[in-house]
């Protein structure tokens, strides 16, 4: 069965990380990482810059209110800073499946742990919580890092969606890597091997 409440204050945290409902006060705490130079290089939705951020993060917000949409911020407990964002997406209870996406963290922040966290407490939510059975994930093709990253903690390649995206350059357009986790890879293996590697 699947549980979720869109109306419910969710907090997903551990000895490392904490992820709050987004808010737009949230402006103000995520401003510095958005105006990082590459933050937005795979995203068609721009951040950068006060009233382009603010407008990204009332979107998230309608989309909450839509009922369509999770957005989390990010908080850094080893450095007591914001990290970033990430949210839960294309919820579909009725088929009790969900994707995760719109993750971005700053430069600072990569490489220390802290997305095996993150991903850690959304997955676990996700399919011992909510109910989910399914949780995929999706990146440009030539988003390496983002692609590497989610393999490393667990997911599996599943497909291209070709030419799903206009190209980075503004000429034609480029392919997503799909990935995904399902509820019992993460009960067999991947929530042992994961909780492994959070240090």
């Amino acid at each position: 069965m699947f549980d979720f409440d869109f109306n419910k204050d969710y907090i997903l945290e551990d000895e490392r990380v904490k992820l709050s409902p987004l808010q737009i006060d949230n402006v103000s705490d995520l401003l510095e990482i958005a105006n990082e130079p590459d933050i937005w290089n795979y995203s068609f939705i721009k951040g950068n810059g006060e009233k382009k951020l603010r407008n990204y993060i009332a979107g998230a917000i309608n989309q909450r209110h839509n009922q369509k949409e999770y957005p989390f911020i990010v908080f850094d407990k080893q450095t007591n800073q914001y990290a970033g964002c990430t949210r839960y997406c294309e919820i579909s209870p009725n088929i009790q499946s969900i994707r995760l996406g719109y993750t971005w963290y700053g430069e600072r922040f990569r490489g220390t742990g802290l997305n095996k966290h993150c991903k850690y407490l959304l997955f676990q939510f996700a399919f011992e919580k909510m109910g989910a059975e399914r949780i995929g994930l999706a990146a440009y093709s030539e988003n390496l890092r983002s692609i590497a990253a989610m393999e490393s903690v667990g997911c599996k390649k599943e497909g291209v969606f070709r030419g799903i995206f206009p190209s980075l350059d503004g000429k034609g357009r480029t392919d997503a890597v799909l990935l995904s986790i399902l509820k019992p890879e993460w009960e067999k293996h991947v929530k042992h091997v994961l909780r492994g590697k959070l240090t």
